[in-house]
Parts: C-alpha cells; sequence; structure tokens
C-alpha cells in the first residue's frame, strides 16, 4: 500500500462515521417549516448521500466485514435495510418539484420516515459494526480507506453539481459538512500518485537531456 496515502486517508471506519455526522446534520436542519427550496435542497443531499454510503458499504466494508465476522444479525439486517431506504428515497423523489415539494406533507411524513430508519441504522453500526472491524480487521482499515475514498469519486462524479448546490443550500453559513469528504477523497487519490511524479521531476531534474 502506498505509505503516503495510508497516512493521510481515513480509515473505512472514520469515513463512515464522518458520513453518519453528515447526514445527521442534514436531518437536524429538516423542518416542517422550513423554505420550499431549501426542504428540496436538504431532502436532495440527505438521498443522494444516503445512496452513495450505502453502495460504498455493500461494494467494500460488508464484504470485509463478512470474512471474519459471520452470522451477526445486525450485518445481516444491514443491506435489507439499505434497500428500504432506497424506496423511501425513490418515493421521496418523486414528490419533489422544481421549486420544492408538491405536497409539503406528504413529504415530510416520508422524510422523518427515512430519517427513523437512518438512526436506528447509524446506531447499530456505531455501536455494532464498526466496532467490530476495528477490532477484526485492524490491519486492514487503511487499504479499505483508500478503496472507499477512490470508489466514492467515482460515485460522486455524475452528481457533483447537484451534490454540491444542495450542500450549499442546506448549510449556507459555513463550510459544506459533505465537502471534507470529497476533499480527503481527492487528497488520498493525489497521495497515490505522488510518489510516481516525484520520482519522474527528480529524473527530468537529473538528466540534462530532458527540456
Amino acid at each position: 500500500m502506498n505509505p503516503v496515502a495510508e497516512r493521510i486517508t481515513p480509515s473505512i471506519t472514520t469515513m463512515i462515521r464522518m458520513d453518519h455526522s453528515q447526514v445527521l446534520a442534514v436531518f437536524h436542519r429538516y423542518k416542517p417549516d422550513v423554505l420550499p427550496a431549501k426542504k428540496r435542497a436538504l431532502v436532495t443531499n440527505a438521498c443522494l448521500s444516503i445512496e452513495i454510503h450505502a453502495q460504498l458499504e455493500e461494494e467494500i466494508f460488508y464484504p470485509a466485514l463478512r470474512q471474519v465476522l459471520s452470522g451477526d444479525e445486525v450485518l445481516e439486517k444491514s443491506e435489507p435495510e439499505h434497500a428500504q431506504m432506497r424506496t423511501l428515497i425513490g418515493e421521496l423523489r418523486g414528490l419533489m418539484g422544481r421549486d420544492g415539494p408538491t405536497d409539503e406533507a406528504a413529504c415530510d411524513e416520508k422524510f422523518f420516515e427515512l430519517m427513523r430508519l437512518v438512526m436506528h441504522h447509524v446506531a447499530d453500526e456505531d455501536t455494532r459494526l464498526l466496532p467490530a472491524a476495528e477490532r477484526l480487521l485492524r490491519d486492514q482499515l487503511g487499504r479499505l480507506g483508500i478503496d472507499m475514498t477512490k470508489r466514492r469519486l467515482e460515485l460522486m462524479k455524475p452528481h457533483a453539481a447537484e451534490f454540491a448546490e444542495s450542500t450549499v443550500r442546506s448549510f449556507p453559513a459555513g463550510a459544506p459538512a459533505g465537502a471534507a469528504l470529497l476533499t480527503a477523497g481527492a487528497v488520498a487519490v493525489g497521495a497515490m500518485l505522488l510518489p510516481r511524479n516525484t520520482k519522474r521531476t527528480a529524473e527530468n531534474r537529473m538528466s540534462p537531456w530532458r527540456h
């Protein structure tokens, strides 16, 4: 593993906790009386964050954890809970118009249902799965963090503009809560390229025939 990337990239469990904190921050800002445009931004941001987070866990975290933790009740129900979240997300998107929800009461009810499901899921992961991973996958957490960062960038790319806009609208007073994850990802990928580029630069400096 690239030692520079390993030092600067969060471990997979740290990254999952960061995701949890970001989506919980969005939930905290959602109130029935907020303006429709902001409500739309919060729903958009939360739904994108949850979808990408769920896919990352299903592709990277859960398979690694299953190698060392079999028959765990929380782990076994995690993907079915993701499926429930995706169903609610689809229903929420169906309630969204260009300027906000087409039916605010229905949107509030559906979003709070999603909120309850996600908060229960987060509590299970934070208290059971993440400590288990830190105990049983100790030597793999850094590598898995790099894998998750690279895959996150791939998944985020088609939605970058939408995510950035909804984040700014959701958190207008300060730095976007989700931006740290994108920054960490970009830094990690850059770190993986750093030794190769540094070596090439050194070769260029040493050779009198290069211009």
